[in-house]
């Protein structure tokens, strides 16, 4: 799929791996709908200048994403993908260091929001996607989520994020197996260790370990690292139903 002149629906786009996707996209000539909970998502639609729109919602809020859809649908007429970059990041032992059963609804709410946000996201789009013109291959349309190599190599206090994550992976291909009789795909990262807000609340000795386990470049990922990655992914046509490690070789000890 091209970038020029589509539409597309950004997710956590307010910072981060978002903002730099956006960022990525308008320079290759796409409209964007910038979509966060965070107020400053409005700002950064304003720095982004003209092509990018802005809705502040939750991605868990079925109103708040049709506000959304239907802005980027206002927009150009057609949705013609999806980066759901939204997330949160849950820390806690099974059992702490008192013998306490780790919080329920600290869990609840870290698959809410990071599982079921996922598939809130991807039905609502899918449902206005379906509808679009299809291109010379029949492709209709494209949507990116978010995983995490904690997927697959979760460390100790991770379950809960781990779990949701590993939920979003195991996703991927039945949508794009479901998907592909509309000509849409469905493809997942999962970043290893990047520098984005969420790395902002680790202590500095607990991201220096981080960057040490990272086998080249011992580092850690940029935003725009991942922004040219979905941009490989949709203007691919071969790249569907995959979960793509983008972590620089680490594996999580």
């Amino acid at each position: 799929m091209l970038i020029q002149d589509r539409t597309f629906l950004i997710t956590g786009a307010a910072s981060g791996l978002g903002a730099a996707t956006a960022e990525r996209l308008i320079g290759g000539g796409a409209q964007v709908v910038l979509c966060d909970l965070n107020g400053t998502v409005e700002e950064q639609a304003r720095r982004l200048g003209d092509a990018a729109l802005a809705v502040q919602g939750d991605v868990t809020s079925e109103s708040d994403l049709q506000a959304g859809i239907d802005k980027a649908v206002r927009s150009s007429g057609e949705l013609h993908g999806v980066i759901h970059c939204a997330g949160v990041v849950n820390v806690a032992k099974l059992v702490d260091r008192e013998g306490q059963p780790a919080d329920l609804d600290a869990y609840v709410r870290t698959i809410h929001i990071n599982l079921v946000g996922t598939f809130n996201v991807l039905r609502l789009a899918a449902a206005v996607m379906t509808g679009n013109t299809p291109n010379h291959e029949g492709e209709r349309g494209v949507m990116v989520t978010t995983a995490s190599i904690a997927a697959f190599d979760g460390q100790v206090g991770q379950a809960a994020y781990s779990a949701s994550k590993a939920g979003v992976a195991g996703m991927t291909l039945p949508l794009a197996r479901e998907l592909s009789r509309h000509g849409i795909r469905v493809m997942s990262i999962a970043p290893g260790v990047f520098e984005t807000p969420m790395m902002g609340d680790l202590p500095d000795d607990a991201v220096a370990a981080l960057t040490e386990a990272v086998p080249f470049p011992k580092r850690l990922g940029k935003p725009a690292e991942y922004a040219q990655l979905v941009e490989q992914i949709i203007t691919n046509p071969m790249l569907n139903g995959e979960v793509i490690r983008l972590d620089g070789g680490i594996r999580m000890q």
